[in-house]
């Protein structure tokens, strides 16, 4: 089958034929991939971001947002069946740990497997996962559409969750960057909370993403970004700020523009957090790291999928062609999410 294969870090994946994946264990499932979401996550593995916290044995087939149908599956599988179409969360978790025991996947004490990072992933035709990552799709979704939820808008739904008891009716919450993740971020927020949402991005299309996808105001990230969500806020600032960017200056203004006693939570990385421990503690504002999400998080994400009221705006490539879908990631030409189609 063909695969899109990392040889060595900071160099280019590559299209190749590789041998089709088989099931080995009882709780394996081979998923026919539907549809597979390049990340900027990807962008880091191949540059190595992750080798030295993450060991991993090159070659490996990139891809963590995944959905398709199911092909094969383990003697002891009996959640899915051939043919059923799924989406997989990309973790692949222990389920007796006391992380899995209270449903927190992503903390699995064993941390048994990552698709597309610790072993190999969906930019294929075929890949390999186990029972408990998959997940079966309501009726009427398509592989294709909602692959990027797998990541994108798993990631989304973990923070909105916790955000969701800070934004009572007269609240704020400003979303920076509405791109693959923020543009989702503010659909699930118009869906789950009663705030009025302000969208901040630099970029003039993706502002009209954000006002197409529901939010109430948008915000030009041009460096008077705060002053103008001072603005919005009566000079207090949002009770919630959901920081998609987290990197250069978006990270400080991010900050300066929650109100006492608010909320950052940073989501995007590769940059840093730089802030006086006065201007934290004087105002008591809370700071909150985020990855990705747990099971439960997709399960949610999906009803709400079904409703139509968190669409993922796509633009879909051939396997093929996932060079130019990496490009148009990396050079910022993708407004939303792309998905690989084999």
């Amino acid at each position: 089958m063909k695969a899109v294969r990392l040889h060595a870090y900071h160099q280019q994946p590559q299209l190749e034929q590789v041998p089709e994946p088989e099931v080995r264990g009882p709780h394996d499932v081979v998923v026919r991939v539907g549809g597979a979401g390049p990340c900027r996550t990807d962008l880091h593995i191949r540059d190595g971001w992750f080798a030295p916290a993450v060991p991993t044995e090159l070659p490996l087939t990139l891809g963590h947002e995944n959905s398709g149908w199911v092909h094969e599956v383990g003697s002891a599988v009996e959640n899915v069946a051939v043919g059923d179409a799924v989406i997989c969360h990309p973790q692949q978790s222990c389920g007796v740990c006391p992380a899995c025991r209270i449903g927190d996947d992503m903390r699995c004490a064993r941390g048994l497997a990552f698709n597309g990072l610790t072993r190999d992933g969906g930019f294929a035709e075929l890949f390999a996962t186990a029972d408990r990552a998959v997940l079966t799709l309501p009726s009427g979704l398509r592989p294709a559409e909602v692959a990027p939820h797998a990541d994108a808008g798993l990631t989304v739904m973990h923070v909105v969750r916790k955000a969701v008891p800070l934004l009572g009716p007269g609240t704020r919450v400003v979303v920076v960057g509405i791109g693959g993740l923020g543009h989702i971020g503010v659909q699930c927020l118009r869906a789950l909370t009663a705030a009025e949402v302000i969208a901040v991005d630099r970029d003039p299309d993706a502002l009209k993403l954000a006002t197409g996808v529901g939010a109430h105001h948008v915000v030009p990230a041009d460096e008077q970004q705060v002053e103008r969500v001072r603005a919005l806020t009566g000079g207090a600032g949002a009770e919630v700020v959901i920081d998609f960017v987290g990197e250069g200056d978006a990270v400080a203004a991010a900050i300066g523009m929650v109100r006492a006693r608010g909320t950052y939570f940073v989501v995007g990385y590769g940059g840093e957090l730089r802030v006086l421990t006065f201007a934290v503690v004087l105002p008591e504002i809370s700071i909150v790291g985020n990855a990705v999400g747990t099971h439960d998080d997709l399960r949610e994400l999906m009803a709400l999928a079904a409703t139509g009221a968190a669409p993922v705006h796509t633009r879909t490539y051939p396997l093929d062609a996932f060079a130019d879908a990496m490009a148009d990631l990396e050079q910022g030409r993708m407004h939303g999410r792309g998905v690989l189609v084999p």
